[in-house]
């Protein structure tokens, strides 16, 4: 009995992570109107972004644009540039009838933000994800002269480094956001049992000749990651 309650426990702790991630969906626009989009089927979850893919022909495919649902099968546009494309002729990309939208495009490539060496470890060793190390955007940040991570740069570095989502690990939570739609897509319950954090966040890069990047050691990570909603 023991041995069916333990196993009853551990499905659902699997079901309950595994539902942290949102998946990867294929949909198809409806209608348009204004920057207002209808879907055939919703994305999976509110606040998720979507690329809207247009067939040019029977050979040529592009993105023409995002787009962030809001409930059920309603979305609209994202404010964010699509990929330039330089071997299409001068079409203007816009969202049509009959175009292809990825639900969650690129969300298994994550850049995930932790407090510690030994939080990151332990993330990255339970979940299957690309993981996009800290230190690129650390360097990211040192090279643009950005400072403190925001939803700004963030987006930024998601966009040059084909990041999907960020993982944000805070006190007594972690969230995942969606750098294109700027919305939490998945939340979940942590366990913090060392109150030891680095600040800006956790990486490998010991000093880097710029601003806050000039010395690593323990600081307010955690007021930095509440600033990014």
């Amino acid at each position: 009995m023991k041995k069916i309650v333990l196993s009853l426990i551990l499905l659902s702790l699997t079901k309950l992570f595994a539902g942290f991630y949102p998946t990867t969906t294929n949909t198809k626009v409806i209608a348009v109107n204004g920057t207002s989009v209808t879907l055939q089927s919703p994305l999976g979850r509110d606040g998720m972004s979507g690329a809207v893919i247009h067939n040019f022909d029977e050979r040529l495919k592009a993105i023409v644009g995002y787009v962030r649902q809001t409930s059920g099968n309603n979305a609209v546009q994202v404010n964010s540039s699509a990929i330039v494309h330089t071997s299409l002729p001068s079409v203007k990309a816009q969202v049509r009838v009959g175009d292809s939208v990825v639900g969650g495009y690129l969300y298994d490539n994550v850049l995930l933000l932790a407090p510690n060496e030994k939080t990151y470890a332990d993330i990255v060793r339970n979940d299957n994800k690309n993981w996009v190390h800290p230190d690129i955007y650390a360097t990211f940040l040192s090279k643009n002269s950005f400072g403190l991570p925001n939803k700004e740069n963030l987006a930024l570095f998601a966009k040059q480094y084909q990041v999907g989502l960020i993982y944000i690990v805070k006190r007594d939570h972690a969230i995942l956001y969606d750098p294109i739609s700027k919305s939490i897509v998945g939340k979940r319950v942590v366990s913090n049992n060392s109150a030891k954090s680095q600040a800006p966040f956790y990486m490998r890069i010991k000093t880097i000749k710029s601003g806050l990047f000039s010395t690593v050691g323990d600081g307010n990570y955690y007021q930095l990651m509440e600033a990014i909603k």
